[in-house]
C-alpha cells in the first residue's frame, strides 16, 4: 500500500464481526504491488445498518466493497443488479461501483478453483466429494462443476437439510448426488477430490476432524484433499491426509484466490500478484507461505 494521502481511494469488507478478517492484509499487499493509491479496510456493519452503510460508502467514493457473514444474502435486494453467477450461487461477496449504487458478484467460486488450477489438479470427468451442505458448499459445488467433474457427491449429517441443499443446488451442477454421513465409507476410496466445507476442525477446536481414522485410511494417495478452513494451518484433516501422501490445499489459498478475483474486477488489472497476497496473509498467521502436500 502506498502512503495514504488526500487522493487515496477507499475499499472495504463489511461484516459483523469482521475484525478477524485477513482481507485488508492481503488486499493492501497486492494493491501496493500494483502501485494503486487505494486503501482497504475492515468495517464492522450490523445487519440493520447495512443499507445506510452502502449508501454512505457510495457517496464517499469507495472504489469497491466485499461483504461477508452475515451479509452475503441480505445484501442482494439492496443492489443495482446481480450477476447470473451470484444469482445461481445465491450469495454476493463482491460489490462493484455503479453510477447510482452497487452491483453484486461472487468470487468465491473463482477463489475455490484457483489453487486447484494452480496445482494442476485435473478433475475432468472425475468424482468430487463435498463434506457439508451449508452456504460455502454452494460455491464449492459450482466450482467442481466448472472444472469438469463428472460426478459431485455432497455428504451431510442432517438428511432433511441435505435434501433441501440438493434440490436448491441442481442449478449449480449436473450429476449431483447426496450421500448420508453414514455412507461415507462406501465412497471415499472412489473419489479424486475431497472438500471439507464444514467448520469442523476450525480454531479453537483444532483437534477435530470431519473424517474418522478409519475413513482417512480409505483415502487413496492420489486423492486431493481441500479444507476451506485456514485456521489452524494445517488443519487436522490436512495433516493426516498429507501423511497418507495425499495432495492438500487449505482455505488460505481459497481466500487469496477470491480476493485476487475481486481486485481484478475493481482494478481491471490482470497482473495481481497472488504470491504477494499469500505471503502477507501467511505472515499474519505466522505460517510458511506454501501449500501443504505434494503437487498433483
Amino acid at each position: 500500500m502506498t502512503a495514504i494521502g488526500g487522493s487515496t481511494k477507499l475499499l472495504s469488507v463489511l461484516g459483523d464481526p469482521v475484525g478477524h478478517s485477513l482481507s485488508p492484509i492481503l488486499q493492501n499487499a497486492a494493491m501496493g504491488m500494483l502501485g494503486l493509491d487505494w486503501c482497504y479496510m475492515a468495517l464492522p456493519v450490523s445487519a440493520a445498518a447495512l443499507p445506510v452503510a452502502l449508501e454512505g460508502l457510495h457517496a464517499l467514493g469507495a472504489v469497491g466493497l466485499n461483504v461477508t457473514i452475515p451479509h452475503k444474502q441480505a445484501v442482494m435486494p439492496l443492489l443495482h443488479g446481480v450477476t447470473p453467477l451470484a444469482r445461481r450461487i445465491g450469495a454476493v461477496n463482491t460489490l462493484l461501483r455503479q453510477p447510482h449504487g452497487w452491483a453484486g458478484d461472487n468470487t468465491d467460486m473463482a477463489g475455490f478453483m484457483a489453487p486447484l488450477q494452480r496445482q494442476g489438479v485435473d478433475l475432468k470427468n472425475k468424482t468430487a466429494l463435498v463434506l457439508g451442505g451449508g452456504g460455502s458448499a454452494r460455491a464449492v459445488v459450482a466450482g467442481c462443476s466448472a472444472l469438469g467433474c463428472g460426478r459431485i457427491l455432497v455428504a451431510g449429517r442432517d438428511p432433511q437439510r441435505l435434501q433441501r441443499f440438493l434440490a436448491d443446488a441442481q442449478c449449480l451442477a449436473d450429476h449431483l448426488e447426496g450421500v448420508p454421513w453414514s455412507g461415507l465409507d462406501a465412497v471415499l476410496d472412489a473419489v479424486e477430490l475431497v472438500v471439507n466445507a464444514t467448520p469442523v476442525g476450525m480454531s479453537p477446536a483444532i483437534g477435530d476432524c470431519p473424517l474418522n481414522p478409519g475413513q482417512l485410511e480409505r483415502l487413496r494417495p492420489h486423492t486431493c484433499v481441500y479444507d476451506i478452513i485456514y485456521t489452524p494451518r494445517p488443519t487436522t484433516l490436512l495433516r493426516q491426509a498429507g501423511a497418507r501422501g495425499c495432495a492438500t490445499i487449505d482455505g488460505l489459498a481459497m481466500l487469496v484466490g477470491q480476493g485476487a478475483a475481486a481486485l481484478r474486477l475493481w482494478s481491471g488489472r490482470h497482473d495481481v500478484d497472488e504470491d504477494a497476497m499469500l505471503r502477507a496473509a501467511s505472515a499474519a498467521l505466522e505460517t510458511p507461505p506454501e501449500f501443504h502436500g505434494p503437487s498433483v
